[in-house]
């Protein structure tokens, strides 16, 4: 879900849950992350370096951009 749709979308999310948010590199999951801590949710990973250094790190063959 992009960014900034988080808001309007926070009454569908499941506060007890798990969730890890994701983003290219990191930074704006990041700050996805705190917003949903603010909100009460209370399990919350934010996957650093994002889905660039997921590639990178851990499944070199999945495309970069």
């Amino acid at each position: 879900m992009p960014m900034s749709r988080i808001g309007d979308h926070l009454n569908e999310l499941d506060p007890e849950r798990d969730w890890v948010v994701i983003c290219h590199h990191g930074v704006r999951s990041l700050q996805v992350g705190f917003y949903l801590e603010r909100a009460g949710f209370q399990s919350i990973a934010n996957l650093r370096g994002g889905i660039d250094a997921w590639a990178i790190d851990v499944d070199p063959e999945m495309p970069r951009y």
